[in-house]
């Protein structure tokens, strides 16, 4: 096993982690905290968190043009903050979007649970097919399409607890199609992203950052407008502490998730990061008393086995 190999597997195990947890914190949120202002300030957590590390890539970034040549020292500030300008409109889009996914996530959990919601959310590996093909036109294979359907099979065997189809519970159905629309929202974002990566326009980090910021700004501003709340609210500890722990979690995982693609490639990074179901199970059975049945166990099984071949089809 090589040495980037290794690493990969290394920060691939600690995103499984803090992944897993991402739902777990969000179902256990204060009372007086709803889904709107958890979002928002999610975002604000995560944009304070990147923020200096979007400082030590322009620092990286600017030494290396100064080692090209010293007369470029201060270009590649300028030339990053010319193409946040020349798309800004699309990067608005874009934190438009990622903010009403992030308030929306936290309204499907409440609903499907951790569980289910964790199995739920796997499927923007298929979402991310679809749009590739009618967006970036990206070929679909006929074994994707196969394993799309199994990768549905599986989560409805999750959802139904093997197709019982008395007391089914409604919220937790709703509470799963909330979860799809977020992974379909999710894909479609980033698919918006892809071609500034290709054209060299943003990085990763500096759009996680971005959206975030954008984000924030525009899920705060909205919420003081609509709810005028008790300002308050922002500062009891109990709510502090959740703010800070929900978004060092989410942005944690998202950092394991860049730097594991850093060591390895998309279809390795998302294979390792495949069984996130599994560890948020463990965390909702004992922080959360949740029951993680055999169905959830064969659904888990047949969803991780689809994410595998799928996104290997897709790199062939």
């Amino acid at each position: 096993m090589d040495k980037n190999t290794k690493k990969g597997l290394i920060t691939g195990f600690f995103g499984i982690i803090f992944v897993g947890l991402q739902p777990i914190i969000a179902i256990s949120r204060p009372t007086a905290v709803d889904a709107y202002l958890s979002g928002a300030m999610t975002c604000m957590v995560e944009a304070l968190i990147f923020f200096p590390i979007l400082l030590f890539e322009f620092r990286i970034l600017n030494s290396h043009n100064q080692k090209a040549n010293k007369l470029l020292k201060n270009v590649n500030k300028v030339h990053v903050l010319s193409n946040w300008k020349k798309n800004f409109w699309l990067l608005i889009g874009i934190g438009l979007i990622f903010g009403v996914n992030q308030v929306f996530f936290f309204i499907g959990y409440d609903m499907a649970g951790a569980i289910n919601g964790s199995l739920a959310q796997k499927t923007t590996v298929f979402f991310s097919i679809i749009l590739g093909y009618l967006i970036l036109k990206e070929r679909i294979t006929k074994l994707q399409i196969f394993f799309s359907i199994l990768l549905f099979l599986g989560l409805a065997i999750s959802i139904t607890q093997f197709f019982t189809l008395i007391d089914i519970n409604l919220t937790i159905l709703i509470g799963v199609g909330i979860i799809l629309l977020i992974s379909l929202m999710w894909i479609f974002g980033h698919t918006l992203t892809k071609p500034l990566f290709n054209r060299e326009e943003a990085t990763p980090i500096q759009m996680v950052f971005i959206r975030n910021i954008i984000s924030g700004v525009i899920l705060i501003l909205t919420y003081l407008i609509i709810f005028t709340p008790d300002f308050k609210i922002f500062f009891d500890p109990d709510n502090l502490s959740f703010f800070f722990l929900m978004g060092a979690v989410y942005g944690a995982g998202l950092i394991c998730w860049y730097k594991t693609l850093s060591y390895l490639d998309v279809s390795k990074a998302t294979t390792i990061f495949a069984p996130t179901p599994i560890s948020s199970a463990i965390y909702a059975t004992i922080l959360l008393g949740e029951n993680f049945t055999l169905a959830h166990l064969l659904g888990t099984i047949l969803i991780v086995i689809s994410i595998i071949i799928i996104v290997n089809q897709k790199r062939n």
